[in-house]
């Protein structure tokens, strides 16, 4: 199996466009997949948000931490057994 990561890049799209924006990305990953977010600033409230909607489905690591750009892996991880979400619900 093949990892795929999917560059999202918000620097030049509008503030409040980016979260919806990677949410959606995020939701079309399959499990195992990534998405590496690049920002103009610490995106806390981004895994915060991420924390409160999707808890336990998804990994975070800091590729780089600024001072200007800030890049983010966000790792879409596979469902609890039992779970009902097939990660497309949010």
């Amino acid at each position: 199996m093949t990892l795929t990561v999917t560059t999202v890049d918000v620097r030049t799209i509008v503030p409040r466009e980016r979260h919806p924006l990677i949410f959606s990305t995020f939701a079309k990953l399959e499990p195992g997949d990534a998405m590496e977010l690049v920002n103009d600033h610490d995106p806390k409230p981004l895994y915060y948000q991420f924390q409160a909607e999707l808890p336990g489905a998804f990994g975070w690591d800091y590729l780089e931490r600024g001072p200007e750009v800030w890049r983010v892996r966000i790792v879409k991880l596979a469902p609890a057994a039992g779970s009902t979400c097939c990660g497309s619900c949010h």
